[in-house]
């Protein structure tokens, strides 16, 4: 196996690999092209680096397929492997934050420090209207879609390492969590009790359920008597549509409920059910909790805007709807609820996910955990005779 090299322009190369098999139609000899830029005697190092990765393995045929092509081809790929809302902000991030940073680079010429430079830029300018830069956070999601698609370039033996991976990450500052504690929770409870919010907020308030979790509940997810529902589905709204898919974590979870909150929600399914009735609609089990007038489900978007409208109305301070999911978190916590049940009602995987979210309002764990094992330590000592 050969290789040579012929200079095109000063510091220009062009490197001409001899391919071991011949052509399988024309039976001709083939040969690979590569451009190089740099010393001759670079260009020999990179032409004999480059016979050993054919000679042994490890070679990637020149292409000239640029990154934001590539992209093209991945999305197309990864559409049928996940969600459509993950598709769809993966579709974002590389069409309107990568391509125009670095789409233009050749796949294979793509180096890390290219993708540095795209990182820096898009945290000073990246703003598409030209008002400054991005959230380090944004720039770090498109920093991870990045890595998995090269990812996918090696598996199809496009490239040979991965520059994203090795692109130094975005400094990410925790931002404060935003929640109410209990007598704000109890004012925004008198706020919405008779809008036709007030069952969604009670369900994220004091059961920690996510937005979409609320919206794709079901009556029959609903054990008035017992004093209990289970959560076994979300809701994900995309461009396209609703879909209802499976929770978080893919596993359903029971969440108690209160007397008071079962109460309210009775009252709320006799209400419901004559004003469907009223309608000519007969709601059986199959219906949703929270619903539309006439029944149909209500879409996730919907319920933000109605409580972005309603809490302009009050003077309790602004919080998004799913701050509403942290308040609960946050005030099981400090009401000295155990981390794991914390856990588990949340739905959240692992109980160090709540632990790590919620570590901010148990500063008086470490200090009552001190005291419980010293008086059970000293409990246990004998007295001195």
């Amino acid at each position: 196996m050969k290789g040579s090299i012929k200079e095109r322009s000063p510091g220009r190369w062009a490197i001409i690999l001899d391919h071991p098999m011949p052509d399988p139609v024309t039976g001709k000899r083939r040969r690979k092209w590569h451009s190089f830029a740099g010393t001759k005697r670079e260009a020999q190092v990179e032409c004999a680096r480059l016979v050993t990765l054919m000679k042994h393995g490890g070679y990637v045929e020149p292409q000239k397929t640029t990154v934001g092509e590539f992209l093209d081809t991945w999305l197309d790929h990864e559409k049928a492997a996940v969600s459509p809302k993950s598709w769809e902000r993966y579709a974002e991030l590389c069409r309107k934050t990568i391509a125009p940073l670095i789409g233009h680079v050749l796949l294979t010429k793509l180096k890390t420090s290219d993708v540095d430079t795209a990182w820096t830029k898009a945290l000073t300018s990246g703003r598409r209207d030209g008002k400054g830069g991005l959230a380090p956070r944004s720039v770090h999601h498109a920093r991870r879609v990045l890595s998995k698609a090269l990812k996918q370039a090696i598996t199809w033996e496009l490239i040979q390492k991965n520059p994203a991976a090795l692109s130094k990450p975005p400094k990410i500052e925790r931002k404060a969590m935003t929640a109410y504690d209990a007598v704000t929770t109890g004012q925004l409870l008198d706020a919405v009790r008779e809008t036709r919010i007030f069952v969604p907020v009670l369900l994220a308030a004091l059961c920690g359920m996510r937005r979409g979790e609320v919206v794709a509940l079901r009556w029959r997810n609903v054990d008035l008597d017992g004093r209990r529902l289970t959560v076994v589905e979300s809701a994900e709204q995309t461009k396209t549509g609703v879909r209802l898919k499976p929770t978080k974590t893919g596993a359903g979870r029971v969440v108690d409920l209160s007397a008071a909150l079962a109460e309210d929600l009775r009252q709320h399914r006799l209400t419901q059910a004559e004003e469907q009735l009223r309608l000519g609609v007969r709601p059986d089990e199959d219906a949703f909790v929270v619903a539309q007038v006439d029944g149909q489900p209500l879409q996730p978007n919907s319920l933000t805007h109605e409580w972005v409208r309603l809490l302009a109305k009050t003077d309790l301070p602004r919080i998004r709807f799913h701050d509403l999911r942290h308040s609960h978190a946050t005030q099981m916590l400090m009401a000295g609820v155990h981390p794991k049940v914390a856990s588990e009602r949340l739905g959240h995987s692992r109980i160090g996910i709540t632990i790590d979210l919620y570590q901010h309002t148990m500063p008086g764990m470490g200090a009552s955990a001190a005291e419980l094992v010293d008086a059970a330590v000293r409990k246990a000592v004998k007295p001195k005779a």
